[in-house]
């Protein structure tokens, strides 16, 4: 079966418009928003006015969500989000004029509004599931997994200053975890996500580049980095402790489990280290920020690709595992789905991918294979 795909406003499908001339763009990404660019055509109507320019389901801040399968079946959504600006472009007798609706995902609702807030006894993933729910997102179950300390009245309460999006991003920042708020199945179903990144489990999909017959990707650009903090030495003296002590030490371990045989400090065998002074009424919190160095430094591979549903036979998604196979023994093995840019028309689903990936393997006993 050949890639589909499904066009909604308010959730209900746009079947109005031909689908060989709807263009669709939509990127999603694990620590930024979700965006989209919906380009249809402008037809003058009996009215003589431009009738996709004035269409209300189009107008600002409407919902739109896309919606796509492949052969295997499964249904994802992939945007589920609001129209925040049209790009117009009228020619002669409107045959090639074309309306672009470009938006973000239900996260914008979240940055509409700037607070000033303290937030006390509670932890990140709490204020987190509390701030979803106040715009009806289902908090994702892992929201509270590897959690912050309690910030406290009595100690260092957690104040905001900015609007609800920008407060979990820099909050996900400082704790080492991912804000997103997502669609998976169905438009309307948004999760909202402040999560550690799953690297845990099996591959959703499998990435062949070799043999060519059997490849169902394009080439691959992988590069890595070492030029990044392996150690950080963190120290603070708490709001908690009278002593006059500095709480903290040196911290090597980011609490993600490595995708391959060898993360950061072993292969670049020798150690970078780096200093870090943060605000932190207990000595978990110190830990915690330590902690987040490592995670954002420790995606020191980086891979890009694309490839098409029909070739794939399936959808990819941000925030999933992969497998690339025939890459090589330093650069086969699992990835993280960092971001995925999909390309759909009438005739093909192309997506265009960024995978991450916080170590590489051990080469091969008799030089370098293609596992």
């Amino acid at each position: 079966m050949p890639s589909s795909f499904d066009l909604f406003s308010g959730g209900t499908a746009v079947t109005d418009f031909d689908t060989s001339v709807l263009d669709l763009e939509i990127e999603e990404n694990v620590d930024l928003p979700g965006a989209f660019r919906v380009t249809l055509p402008v037809k003058v109507s009996a009215s003589g006015d431009y009738d996709t320019v004035s269409d209300p389901r189009f107008g600002p801040l409407s919902n739109i969500a896309v919606t796509a399968q492949a052969a295997d079946g499964q249904a994802h959504c992939l945007i589920d989000g609001f129209v925040l600006a049209q790009d117009l472009h009228l020619d002669a007798g409107a045959s090639a004029s074309t309306l672009k609706i470009t938006g973000q995902d239900a996260s914008w609702l979240m940055n509409m509004t700037e607070t000033v807030r303290e937030w006390a006894d509670v932890t990140d993933g709490a204020a987190a599931n509390t701030i979803f729910g106040d715009y009806g997102f289902t908090p994702d179950p892992a929201n509270l997994d590897d959690d912050s300390a309690a910030h406290t009245s009595d100690t260092a309460s957690l104040m905001q200053r900015a609007s609800d999006a920008q407060f979990l991003r820099d909050l996900a920042r400082r704790s080492g975890k991912l804000f997103r708020v997502f669609c998976t199945d169905k438009p309307g179903e948004r999760t909202g996500a402040f999560v550690t990144p799953s690297v845990a489990g099996e591959p959703a999909l499998m990435l062949a580049l070799n043999p060519s017959d059997d490849a169902n990707i394009g080439p691959l650009q992988i590069t890595w980095d070492v030029m990044r903090p392996s150690s950080v030495t963190a120290q603070q003296l708490l709001f908690s402790d009278a002593s006059g002590e500095a709480s903290g030490g040196e911290t090597t371990a980011s609490g993600l489990a490595d995708l391959d045989a060898k993360n950061l400090a072993a292969f670049a065998g020798q150690p970078v280290s780096t200093l870090l002074t943060t605000q932190a009424g207990d000595a978990e919190t110190v830990a915690l920020r330590a902690q987040s160095v490592l995670r954002e430094s420790g995606w020191f591979v980086r891979c890009e690709g694309s490839t098409d549903a029909v070739r794939l036979g399936a959808i990819m998604r941000a925030g999933t595992v992969v497998q690339v196979n025939s890459a090589g023994s330093l650069h086969s093995g699992k990835y993280f789905v960092w971001s995925v840019r999909h390309h759909i028309t009438a005739n093909a689903h192309e997506m265009k991918f960024v995978l991450m990936r916080n170590a590489v393997g051990a080469p091969s006993p008799g030089g370098v294979g293609f596992p």
